[in-house]
Formats: C-alpha cells, structure tokens, sequence
C-alpha cells in the first residue's frame, strides 16, 4: 500500500479528492440527478467518468493506494470544477510540478468549462492564448479533429499551421492566406499581453523564426488582431466544406477563450452540422 513518502502524501489528496466530490452537485457538471440518488454530491464513478478512469482506479486514489500521473490530476480538476488554488494543492498533494499556465493540462477556468458542458449541440472547445487546445465537445472532435497530445511548441496549433503542412488541410487551400495572417497577428497580441520573458510564447516565436519564412515575413509586418469571431470554411473528410461562424469568449486574463462554431447563415451548414451529429468521430482524419 502506498503511503506519505517522499512528499507525496496520497491520503489526504485522497480525503480531499472526496471532499471535493461531496460538494459538486450533478447537475453542476451537466448530469441528471435521479430521485433515488443517496449521496448529496456525485458518485465516485460518475467522477470517473468525467476525468476518463476507470471507476476501480478513481477509488483507489481515494482511499490513497494510487499515485495519479499530471495528465489524470488535471483531469480530476476539471472534472470536479476546482479552482486554480485547489488544482495547485492537489498537484502538491500528489508530488507533481504544478502545469506551466498555457499548457495542454493547464488549469481550466470553470466558468468557461461549465459553458462547454451546457453547448452539447454545437461544437466547442477551450484553447489557450497560443492555441493549444485544452478540452473538446464530442462535436468539436467531430468537425475539427481530436486535440494533438503533444507537448512543447508542437502543442500549439499556429505553430504546426506553419511547421506541419497536414494541419493546413483544415481549411481549403484559398483560404490559407488569410489564416496565416490571422494566427500571427493573433500571436502577437498574445505575446505582447504575456510577460517579455514569457518561456512558451518565445519559445514558440523563436523555433517560428527558424522554421517558417512564411512566419518571419507576417511577423515583420507587425499586425495585431485579437480573434474575437471569424467567418471559417472547415473541411471534414466526409461531408465536405463547411462554412460556420466560430466566436470567441475569453477569461478575464485573455489566458483561455471558448470558441464554438454556428451555421452560416445562407448556406448548407445547418444540415451539415446536424450530420455531423450523427456521423460522430468515425472515418474522421483531420487535425487540429
């Protein structure tokens, strides 16, 4: 049985692991509290579920017999709505180096996480600043791809736009230009919000530089535009173009924003997008 050794200390993360659960109520997380329910929060396996464990591995980390790595700690914390001081102490909790903020397991603001658990029939999903993305609607997965598991610059998704020709087939290939154009005058507004010594925003800007001269020449432009909305063609392997409106809603950082995508108006989107809905993720092989 694992214990409180080497700082870990496995028996209170696992007491306040379920103190956490006790006080969430389901439909605080987008679940049907049924009349018959015995507990006042939510069932171990109903945490589970939403931090995607098996319900004997939740419990066991619990009653402090299992060590969780960071990716399922950040699961955890989105799964129970803790706040950024509450995911500190249970990565503190468990001996692991806090998430670097803008990472793809960074702290979720939950506000904007309860938002994308209540848009089940659009796509949505919650990007930081840099474009990496932090957690789909099964739709989003649908319409632009599962989340790319890397870490380091290669999470971001401006960077593999310039570095990755795959990503580009996204969008149609006459809209290329415009995208580039958007993304880097949108990383520059970033950069300039985050500190001059900001590790993840030069680190990217940097291994741009060296990668891309199609970076380097927009760069050197110096246009700054925040992406608040814009008018998308995506392409989906299966249905086609579909041309949408994604909107923008930002924390009050400008750290993380919810972006979620509605039919343009005018075109075959609304049917499309209803497709999609039945279609789900299968022979989907775009990227995002």
């Amino acid at each position: 049985m694992l214990g409180d050794t080497g700082g870990v200390n496995l028996t209170e993360l696992g007491g306040f692991l379920k103190s956490r659960r006790d006080r969430i109520r389901p439909a605080d997380v987008g679940l049907i509290s049924g009349p018959r329910r015995r507990v006042p929060g939510l069932r171990r396996d109903e945490v589970a579920h939403l931090a995607g464990a098996s319900t004997d591995y939740y419990t066991e980390l619990e009653r402090g017999t299992a060590q969780p790595s960071d990716q399922m700690l950040a699961a955890i914390a989105r799964a129970l709505r803790l706040t950024r001081d509450e995911r500190d102490h249970m990565f503190h909790l468990a001996a692991r180096a806090v998430p670097a903020s803008g990472s793809s397991i960074d702290h979720i603001h939950p506000g904007l996480l309860d938002l994308l658990d209540r848009l089940a029939g659009t796509p949505a999903q919650l990007i930081t600043d840099l474009h990496v993305t932090l957690v789909q609607n099964p739709l989003a997965i649908a319409l632009l791809g599962p989340a790319d598991p890397s870490t380091g610059p290669r999470a971001s998704f401006v960077y593999r736009w310039f570095t990755d020709t795959r990503s580009r087939a996204l969008y149609p290939e006459e809209d290329h230009a415009r995208q580039s154009a958007s993304f880097v005058a949108d990383l520059r507004a970033a950069a300039a919000r985050r500190a001059a010594t900001d590790p993840d925003t030069t680190t990217i800007i940097s291994e741009l530089h060296r990668h891309s001269s199609e970076f380097t020449a927009l760069w050197d432009r110096h246009d700054v535009a925040v992406r608040r909305n814009d008018r998308k063609r995506i392409v989906h392997p299966t249905i086609g173009v579909i041309e949408v409106n994604c909107l923008n809603l930002f924390s009050e950082d400008n750290r993380q924003r919810l972006l979620w995508f509605t039919p343009a108006p005018g075109t075959p989107a609304i049917e499309q997008l209803e497709l999609l809905t039945v279609l789900g993720t299968q022979d989907l092989s775009s990227t995002q």
